[in-house]
C-alpha cells in the first residue's frame, strides 16, 4: 500500500494544483476585469470548472490511467491527428500556467527586495525561480514532492487566516460598497472575467493522473473531486470578496500584480503585505516546481503514444529531455508576454481542453455510466465561454487572442505535419 494515495492525498493534489500561484497571479486581473462582480466572476468560472468536474470523475473510475486527460483524449477521438493536436495543447497549457506562475513571483518578489528598483527586477526574479525550479527537478523528484508538501499547508493556512481576518476586517468597512450590483460589469464582461482567470481552477485535472493510485476509487476518487473543487470554488469567492471589499478599485488597479498581498494591510498593516507575499512566493515556486515536473511527464506520455517525436521518450540528465523544453518556454514567454496575454492563452487552452473532455465524457457514457446531460452542458459551456473569451479579449487585448490562437492552431498543424511525415517515412520503409 505504500504506492497508494488516499482520500486524503487525493484531495491534496487536487486543491495544491489549483491553489498553486493561480490565484495571486490574476486576482488583480478579474477584479480590473469585473470589478465589483469579481466574486461572481470567480463562481461563473467555478461552475464550470464543476460541470466539468462530472465528466473528469466517471472517465477516471472508467479509464485510471497516469497519462489523466492524455487518456481521456484519446479514448474519445482515437489516436489521431485531432487528438495529438488536443495532446499536444495541453502540454503548451502547463507550459503557459509556468509562466502566469513566474509573472506571479516576478511581480511580487520586488516588494520584499528590490535588486536594480527597476521593471528589470520583474525579469530577473521570473527567470532565476524557472531556473532553480529546474535545477531541483534535475536533482531529485524526491525534492519536488517534499515541498509540494509542505507548501500546501502553508499557503493554505496564510491563505485561510486571510479569509478568517479579511471577513472579520469587513464590518464597518466603507469598501463594502464595492460589492453592490451597481459596482458590476455588464454579464459578458463578468463571464469574461471569470474566462480569464479560469486558468486558476486547472489543477483539478490532476486527481486524475493519480486515479490508478487511488484506495478504494469508486468512493474516493468521486469524493476526492467534489471536495476539492468545491472547496476551491469557496475559497476564491471569499478572496474575492475580501479584497474588493477591503481595497478602494484604484488601489487594486495601482497594486494589480500583487493585490492580494495589498489586501492584508487594512488588517495586518506591513506585516500582512510581508505574509501574504511570502506566501505568494512560496505557492508560485512550488507550482512551477509541480508544473515542471507535470509538463515532462505529459511531454513523454504523448511521445510515448506516437504524438511527439519518440525522441522525448529519451532522458537528459536521468529526466524526461521534455523538462528542459518544458523549462526553456516559459522563459521566453514570461519576458515577451504581459500577463493578460498569458492568462488568456493559458484559459483558451483549458477551456477547449475542458470542453473536448465533456464530450469524451457524453461519447463514451454508455461505458462510463454518465448521464448524458451533464457533460453535454459542460461542453456546451466550455465552448460558449471560449468564444465570449475571443470575441470580448479581440477587443481589449488582441495580442493576447492572437497568441492563444496561433498556439492552437500551431499545436494541430506540427502534429498534422508530423503524423504525415510518420506516413510518408513509413511508405518509403
Amino acid at each position: 500500500m505504500a504506492n497508494k494515495v488516499s482520500l486524503k492525498g487525493a484531495i491534496s493534489i487536487g486543491i495544491g494544483g489549483m491553489v498553486g500561484g493561480g490565484i495571486f497571479a490574476v486576482l488583480g486581473l478579474a477584479v480590473s476585469l469585473a470589478q465589483g462582480g469579481t466574486p461572481i466572476a470567480f463562481l461563473f468560472a467555478g461552475v464550470i470548472a464543476l460541470i466539468t468536474t462530472y465528466s473528469y470523475i466517471k472517465l477516471s473510475q472508467t479509464y485510471p490511467d497516469r497519462g489523466g486527460t492524455v487518456r481521456f483524449i484519446n479514448q474519445g477521438f482515437g489516436r489521431s491527428v485531432f487528438s495529438g493536436g488536443t495532446n499536444n495543447l495541453l502540454w503548451v497549457s502547463y507550459i503557459i500556467m509556468l509562466s502566469l506562475y513566474a509573472s506571479a513571483f516576478g511581480s511580487y518578489a520586488p516588494n520584499l527586495f528590490e535588486l536594480t528598483g527597476s521593471n528589470l527586477d520583474f525579469h530577473l526574479y521570473a527567470s532565476a525561480i524557472v531556473i532553480l525550479a529546474t535545477a531541483i527537478n534535475y536533482y531529485s523528484i524526491a525534492t519536488v514532492s517534499a515541498i509540494e508538501s509542505y507548501a500546501v499547508i502553508i499557503k493554505l493556512v496564510i491563505l485561510l487566516a486571510f479569509v478568517a481576518l479579511g471577513a472579520y476586517g469587513l464590518f464597518g468597512n466603507p469598501n463594502l460598497e464595492q460589492l453592490s450590483v451597481s459596482n458590476w460589469e455588464t454579464p459578458v464582461k463578468l463571464i469574461t472575467g471569470g474566462m480569464v482567470i479560469f486558468v486558476a481552477y486547472e489543477g483539478f485535472e490532476l486527481i486524475a493522473n493519480a486515479a490508478p493510485d487511488i484506495i478504494n476509487p469508486k468512493v474516493n476518487i468521486p469524493r476526492a473531486y467534489w471536495i476539492a473543487v468545491i472547496f476551491v470554488v469557496l475559497l476564491y469567492v471569499i478572496i474575492a470578496i475580501v479584497t474588493v471589499g477591503s481595497l478602494p478599485f484604484n488601489q487594486i488597479a495601482t497594486a494589480e500584480d500583487y493585490v492580494l498581498a495589498e489586501a492584508a494591510k487594512p488588517m495586518l498593516g506591513d506585516l500582512g503585505f510581508t505574509i501574504i507575499t511570502i506566501a505568494a512566493l512560496i505557492s508560485t515556486f512550488s507550482a512551477i516546481n509541480a508544473s515542471l515536473y507535470g509538463g515532462s511527464r505529459v511531454s513523454f506520455e504523448i511521445a510515448e503514444d506516437d504524438e511527439l517525436p519518440h525522441h522525448l521518450t529519451s532522458t537528459l540528465w536521468n529526466q524526461p529531455i521534455g523538462l528542459m523544453i518544458t523549462a526553456i518556454a516559459p522563459l521566453i514567454l514570461t519576458n515577451t508576454l504581459d500577463l493578460e496575454s498569458i492568462s488568456t492563452a493559458g484559459s483558451v487552452g483549458f477551456l477547449f481542453i475542458f470542453g473536448l473532455v465533456n464530450v469524451v465524457g457524453y461519447r463514451t457514457r454508455k461505458a462510463t455510466g454518465a448521464t448524458a446531460m451533464v457533460p453535454l452542458l459542460g461542453a456546451l459551456l466550455c465552448f460558449l465561454a471560449l468564444l465570449l473569451l475571443m470575441i470580448q479579449q479581440y477587443e481589449s487585448n488582441p495580442t493576447g487572442v492572437l497568441v492563444a490562437i496561433s498556439i492552437l492552431v500551431s499545436c494541430f498543424i506540427f502534429e498534422y505535419l508530423y503524423k504525415h511525415s510518420g506516413t510518408k517515412l513509413e511508405s518509403q520503409s
